[in-house]
This record gives C-alpha cells, structure tokens and sequence, in this order.
C-alpha cells in the first residue's frame, strides 16, 4: 500500500510538511562534485577537547543510563556558562539536558501546549521550530520579517498587536535561521516585559547566541529572566561548538518545570549518552577557544559571501547580524525549490530554497557561508554563473 491517506495514523503525522532543504539536498548527495551550502553545519570537525572527553568516558565504564534531566556536572557547567554571559545565577533545577535543540523545542512544545493553543512568531523561520509546535495541535500565527535599510527588521508595534488574550506563547530564534535578523536589546526589553505582564510563555530558540557580529554573544531574555518568569530558553552545542553530529543541548525553564521535563525525556529518549554529555562538559570548561576560533573563520567566510554576493547580478544582499547564513533575494525568481535543484543540474552547488522557510522566504535563496575560503569562493563563482545561466 503506497497511499498514506489510506493507513490510519493520526492527523498530526498526516499534516506533516517534508523539509524543502532536505528534498534539494537528498538530490544532490548523489551528484558528483556538488558544493554544499544547504545546510547549517560547519565541515570541521568537533575540537579534540569533547573527542577525547567522550573516548575517555567510554574507556572508563560511562555506558550506563543517565539521569532523566541529565548529568549534574553537566547541568551544573550549563549555570556556570549562563552566568558568566548574562550576569545571572542559574540553579541547576532550571536546567535540563536534551538530544539537540532540535529535541529541546520538541519538549518544551509538549510541555505548555495543548490544542489549540495560539503561537505567535516570525516568518522566514526555520521550519522545525514551528512545526514542533504544530505537532502539538497549536495554531501558529507568524508576522513577516522585512528589509529596512538593507537589513531585516521586524515592526515590533505590530508584533505585539498579534498578542490577543487568548495568546499562549511567542516563539522567537533570535539569531534568526535563515536571515541572521537579531532582535535588538530595546525591543526585547519591551517584549519581555509586555510578556511578563500578561502572562504568556517567551520561548526563545538561542542556538546562535555565540555567533553574532563574529564574536559577540546577541542580546538574551536570559539577563533579566528570573526562575519565577514563563520564560523559556532552548540551547545547543551543535552551532557555536560545531558538535551537530553529537546530539547535546539544553534547556533553561522554571524549575517548577524540572519534573515535567524529566517525566517528557523519560518517555523520549531518557537523557543523551553518558559519554555525550562528558564531552560537552568539557567544552563548557575549556571550549571558548574553539567558539572564537569558530567565529574567525565565519568572519572570513562572510566577507566572501558578502562581496560576491552583491556583485551577481538580479541578487538584492540583505546584511545579517548573526548565525552563519546569507538570505538573498532573486529578483527574477519564482520557485526558489526548482531554482535551487535546477543549481545542482546547472552549477554543482548546493542551496537551500527559501520556500522552506515559510511562504515569507519565496523569492530568496539561503547559503551557509560556514566554509574554509578555498571552498566558499569557487561555491559562489558556480553560483553566479549558475543563476545566470538558469535566467530565474
């Protein structure tokens, strides 16, 4: 039996949306002497730090189950981290460890919605961070992202218009996934605060935080988010520690929350491997030399991407403040999901489609400009003939 309308599974798995970037990127797997720039990894390889933490671990017995809400060493780290960011201290109560930010955002979705539930956030989004909350049966309402002075911009006076009573959260990835927007500190004083008034959950998804401006750490609710405040935070060690492949993160709740969460990883996965979580461990204590050196290349990588982007003609560059992305429009285009396959056929180079970023993201292509320059500029001469070639 192929047609899935005819199996009985449930709705929420019916109105699943397939990943556009991983359609165009599944084609192009196969293909020889494809550049990839679809997705939002780094090709280097996680510092020896967390390599030989995790060999360690395993030499020394650490194959057993872990504590629901994670090792306490760890999320004890995780409350060090935070605090010599953002000037707070942070009980480990607050603190539990998950398998990617990916499955963080899951949790948090299946801890405080129900269906029904309005969700308000922005568009162009990273499609995961919504759908996690569609899953759960909320209507999710999203206001567009637009360019300002060459820059992406959200009209806060509106956004909050959006927050009716019946508002249960907002969900916001600040740096932003795919436009590298980053919500300025004022704005996010002001959002917070008109949160904490009216009682709705602040979900922030702060993957990006270590890379913005190419060394800075963005603005955070984390800095005046007290244990008492429906604020929530999703982390991971995937971006600024370039572990995606490990599978670690976190998230920082109130810490009447700490037993819903165990209970909701329990019934998950029960917590990341032992090992894992040593390794991310030591990142915490000895890592920041891997971060700044992170941003050093992506600082080098963007200053390609950002020339060469604005030289192709029909291209409008659109300035990010963070992540490690360039969003782009395409004048002429109309399918940026054939665009970006018709890259593969016409110039070997891999982009994500800005379709997938929700119906805002249509006329835009994404490149992860997270490569060595030897990489990253023969990536954009292909693109620039390609697009050329294409006439889109």
């Amino acid at each position: 039996m192929n047609d899935i309308d005819k199996l009985p599974i449930s709705d929420r798995a019916l109105r699943l949306k397939p990943s556009q970037i991983r359609e165009v990127a599944e084609a192009g797997m196969g293909m020889d002497d494809i550049i990839p720039l679809w997705f939002g990894e780094t090709p280097w390889q996680t510092s020896h730090l967390a390599v030989d933490a995790a060999v360690d671990a395993l030499k020394s017995g650490d194959h057993f189950y872990q504590p629901n809400s994670g090792k306490p060493q760890l999320r004890q780290q995780i409350c060090h981290y935070q605090q010599q960011l953002y000037g707070q201290e942070f009980n480990q109560s607050r603190i539990t460890v998950t398998a990617s930010g990916m499955q963080g955002l899951a949790l948090v979705a299946q801890a405080i919605t129900t269906p029904n539930d309005r969700i308000v956030s922005i568009l162009p989004s990273w499609p995961n961070v919504l759908e996690a909350f569609k899953i759960s049966g909320a209507e999710v309402i999203c206001q567009n992202l637009q360019v300002k002075d060459g820059k992406w911009a959200l009209d806060l006076d509106q956004f909050i218009s959006l927050l009716t009573p019946n508002t249960k959260a907002v969900v916001l990835n600040s740096p932003n996934n795919p436009t590298g927007w980053t919500m300025p500190e004022a704005d996010m004083r002001i959002l917070f605060d008109h949160c904490r008034k009216y009682g709705i959950w602040l979900l922030a998804d702060d993957v990006y935080a270590r890379l913005y401006r190419h060394g800075h750490c963005a603005p955070s609710f984390l800095q005046w988010a007290t244990d008492e405040d429906r604020f929530i935070s999703i982390n991971s060690f995937s971006k600024a520690w370039s572990m995606t492949g490990w599978r670690l993160g976190w998230i920082c709740a109130p810490s009447a929350l700490e037993n819903t969460f165990a209970m909701l990883s329990e019934f998950s996965i029960a917590g990341p491997a032992g090992f894992v979580q040593q390794a991310g461990i030591k990142m915490l204590q000895a890592g920041e030399g891997e971060v700044k050196l992170l941003n050093q290349r992506l600082k080098a990588g963007y200053q390609i991407a950002s020339e060469m982007l604005q030289q192709i003609d029909g291209v409008e560059f659109i300035q990010p403040d963070g992540a490690f992305y360039c969003f782009f429009k395409v004048k002429a285009m109309t399918d940026s999901l054939q665009t970006a396959k018709n890259l593969l056929d016409i110039a070997k180079v891999g982009v994500a489609p800005g379709a997938a970023f929700g119906t805002a993201g249509e006329g835009y292509l994404r490149i992860c400009y997270a490569q060595p320059t030897d990489i990253l500029q023969p990536a954009l001469e292909r693109l620039a003939a390609g697009l050329n070639q294409a006439k889109v």
